[in-house]
């Protein structure tokens, strides 16, 4: 029988111990970065409710004394078929007291089309349920392409250049409306103001997180600007 000797035993031994040390700090680190990771995704989301919060104390919601703007621009929602979604209905009766309030002399109508099988995009079927509610079709300009709020925004800045208007009330969810503001800063809108109207049919849990993953997208898509990207 082989026997090994003291010194290695006590070289079996610590190149153990070394090997052990070595699998615990990589086990530790990655709990760690894990548990940093956590933390800041916790951080962010509070941020994100906090922005979402604070935008009714923003100075660029529309107050009694605000004057009328050149265009009212209703950001689109979705479709439910050839009918408007109750949320985007709830944006269309809001932009509909404002304009027979005064608010604004022309509505511009902006989304593209939800599905390849619908027939109206939300512009067209925004369109059609402001004319069934007694809105002349030639108060009503319509975007028809865009697919998120930036393009919205972009899309519908064209349009008002096209026939020279430089004033804009956007009209919105509350939830959405600071990332429309930041939106309308970034392409240089001439001092947007918002119109907000809260929302009752909306479930808010997953709404929250749905807006809290697009403001993040936001945000991403402000560093791309930032950095000259075409977007």
């Amino acid at each position: 029988m082989i026997r090994l000797g003291r010194k290695s035993r006590n070289n079996s031994y610590l190149s153990s111990a070394r090997d052990r040390r070595k699998a615990r700090p990589l086990y530790m680190r990655l709990l760690r970065w894990g548990l940093v990771l956590a933390v800041l995704c916790i951080c962010w989301f509070l941020f994100v409710l906090a922005q979402i919060g604070s935008v009714e104390r923003s100075q660029a919601v529309m107050t009694k004394d605000t004057p009328p703007a050149d265009v009212g621009i209703v950001l689109g929602a979705a479709m439910w078929g050839d009918r408007p979604s109750p949320g985007l209905e709830e944006r269309l009766r809001h932009s509909l007291e404002q304009y027979e309030a005064g608010k604004f002399k022309i509505f511009l109508l902006t989304g593209g089309l939800d599905r390849e099988d619908y027939k109206y995009t939300e512009a067209e079927g925004m369109a059609n349920y402001l004319a069934e509610r007694g809105v002349p079709r030639e108060a009503m300009l319509l975007e028809n392409k865009a697919t998120s709020t930036y393009e919205n925004l972009k899309f519908s800045q064209e349009i008002m250049k096209e026939h020279g208007f430089s004033s804009a009330l956007i009209m919105t969810h509350t939830f959405h409306g600071n990332r429309a503001l930041e939106i309308a800063n970034a392409l240089n809108y001439e001092r947007p103001k918002l119109s907000l109207t809260k929302s009752n049919v909306l479930k808010p849990v997953p709404n929250t997180v749905r807006e809290v993953l697009a403001y993040t997208k936001w945000k991403l898509v402000q560093a791309g600007l930032a950095l000259g990207l075409n977007l």
